[in-house]
C-alpha cells in the first residue's frame, strides 16, 4: 500500500484523540458522582474542549502549510502526552478542565493537519471519500475502546473515588507511542511546500475570504448542526443511562460504547456506500431513519423504576440497547460532507478550511452539551434527548442546500477552461 506508515500513523493519531476527545460523557457523569458538580457546571468539560480547538483552529490553520503537517502533529502529541502524564498528580474538577483544554488545543493542531495530509496520500476524490471515513470510522473504534478503559479504572464498589484518574498513565503512554510512529513515519510535503507562500497576513485573509463564500458557508452550518446532535447525545448518554434508564456507573459508561461501535459501523459501511450511491440521497436517508428512532425509543424509557439499579447487562432495558444505534444512522453524514468540500479545492487551500471545519465542529459540539444540559435538568433525559429533531430538521435542510451550491461551483469549474478557450 502506498504511504502505509504514514496512513497507520494518523490513525493512531485519531485513536489517541478519539479516546481522550470523547471521553467528556464519562468524566461529566464522575465528576457529578466525585465532586458534587450539577449537570450545567459539569457541561462546561465541553466547553474546556471545544473552546480551545475553536480558537486554536482559526488562529493556526493558515500556518500549518508553512509549519509542516508532520512537525505540527509531533508537536501536538507531545504536549498532550506530558499533561496526560501529569493529570492523575493532582484528581480534581479543575484538573479535568485542564486536561480538556489541552486536549482541546492539541486536537486542533492534529486535525488541521491530518485533514490536509489525506490530500497528500491520496490520488482522487473517491479514494479520498473512502480514506475519510475509515478514518473517521477508525476515530470511533478510539472512542469505543475509551468507553471500556475508562470503565476499566472505575470503582464500582466506591462511586466517589478518584481512582480511575490513573487511566490517564495508560493514556500518556499510549501518546507517547503515537509520537514515536508519527516520528519515523516519512511524509512527502513537497507538493505544498513548492508553492510560493503568501505573507502570514494573506494567508490569515485567505482564509477569511474563503468563510465569506456561500458554499463553505452553507458546509460549516452543515458541519455544526451535526456535532450538535452527535456530541448531545454522545456527551450525554452515560448520564442519561445512570439518571433514566437507571443502570450503575460502569454499566452506564459501558453500555454508552454502543453509540461509538455503531457510529463506527457505520462509517465503516458508508466508506463502501458512499463509492456506489450519491452522496446526498445516502445522507437524508440516514437522518429520516435518526429521526424515527428517536420517535420509536424514547417513549420505551418512560415509567422505569428508579428503586432497582441494573447492574448487567441482562437486566437492561431494551432502551438502552437500541437508542445508541442512533449512531448508525448518523455515522456517514460528517465524514462525507467533509470530504466533498476538501476534495474540491486545491490542496492549498485544505489546511484552512480544515481549520474551518474545527471551528464550527468545536462550537456545535460545545452547544449542543450546553443545551442538552440544561433541558435535561429543567425537562428531563426524554425531552433532551427529542430536541435533537429540531436540529436533524434544519441539517436535512442545509444538505441539499449545500448539495446544490457544490454543482453548482462544479459546473463554473468544469466551463471556465471552454471560456479560455474559445477567447484564446
Amino acid at each position: 500500500m502506498n504511504n502505509w506508515r504514514i496512513k497507520t500513523s494518523l490513525f493512531l493519531n485519531y485513536f489517541v484523540f478519539a479516546i481522550l476527545l470523547n471521553s467528556v460523557g464519562t468524566v461529566i457523569l464522575q465528576v457529578q458522582n466525585n465532586f458534587s458538580v450539577s449537570k450545567p457546571a459539569a457541561s462546561v468539560l465541553e466547553m474546556f474542549k471545544d473552546l480551545p480547538i475553536a480558537i486554536i483552529s482559526f488562529l493556526i490553520a493558515s500556518f500549518v502549510a508553512r509549519m509542516g503537517y508532520k512537525r505540527t502533529m509531533l508537536a501536538a502529541l507531545g504536549f498532550i502526552s506530558a499533561v496526560a502524564l501529569l493529570v492523575p498528580t493532582m484528581p480534581s474538577f479543575l484538573a479535568t478542565k485542564m486536561l480538556f483544554a489541552a486536549t482541546g488545543a492539541s486536537f486542533a493542531l492534529i486535525k488541521v493537519s491530518v485533514f490536509a495530509t489525506i490530500g497528500l496520500v491520496t490520488g482522487d476524490g473517491k479514494e479520498h471519500a473512502s480514506f475519510m471515513n475509515f478514518l473517521e470510522s477508525f476515530f470511533m473504534v478510539g472512542v469505543l475502546s475509551g468507553y471500556f478503559i475508562f470503565g476499566a479504572f472505575v470503582d464500582e464498589a466506591d462511586p466517589a473515588s478518584t481512582s480511575w484518574f490513573k487511566v490517564y498513565y495508560f493514556l500518556g503512554g499510549l501518546s507517547l507511542l503515537a509520537f514515536l510512529l508519527l516520528l519515523a513515519s516519512p511524509l512527502d510535503e513537497s507538493a505544498i511546500r513548492a508553492e510560493k507562500p503568501q505573507p502570514l497576513a494573506g494567508e490569515f485573509a485567505g482564509m477569511l475570504k474563503l468563510s465569506a463564500s456561500p458554499l463553505v458557508m452553507v458546509f460549516v452550518s452543515c458541519a455544526f448542526l451535526y456535532v450538535l446532535v452527535e456530541q448531545s447525545i454522545m456527551s450525554w448518554l452515560p448520564t442519561f443511562n445512570s439518571q433514566v434508564l437507571h443502570l450503575s456507573n460502569r454499566l452506564s459508561i459501558e453500555m454508552a460504547s454502543i453509540l461509538a461501535a455503531s457510529i463506527a459501523l457505520g462509517r465503516l459501511l458508508a466508506g463502501f456506500a458512499l463509492r456506489r450511491l450519491p452522496w446526498l440521497a445516502v445522507l437524508i436517508a440516514c437522518l429520516l431513519g435518526a429521526a424515527a428512532l428517536v420517535l420509536l425509543v424514547m417513549p420505551m424509557t418512560r415509567g422505569l423504576d428508579a428503586r432497582l439499579v441494573v447492574q448487567s447487562l441482562r437486566g437492561a432495558p431494551l432502551a438502552a440497547f437500541a437508542f445508541p444505534m442512533i449512531g448508525m444512522l448518523l455515522a456517514p453524514i460528517y465524514p462525507a460532507i467533509n470530504s466533498v468540500i476538501l476534495s474540491s479545492l486545491p490542496e492549498r487551500q485544505h489546511a484552512p478550511m480544515s481549520g474551518l471545519i474545527v471551528v464550527f465542529s468545536s462550537l456545535g459540539g460545545t452547544t449542543g452539551s450546553i443545551v442538552t444540559a440544561f433541558i435535561f435538568r429543567n425537562y428531563g433525559g426524554q425531552t433532551a434527548f427529542y430536541f435533537s429533531l429540531v436540529p436533524i430538521a434544519v441539517l436535512a435542510a442545509c444538505l441539499m442546500a449545500f448539495q446544490r451550491l457544490q454543482k453548482q461551483k462544479a459546473s463554473a469549474a468544469a466551463t471556465e477552461p471552454l471560456l479560455e478557450r474559445a477567447t484564446a
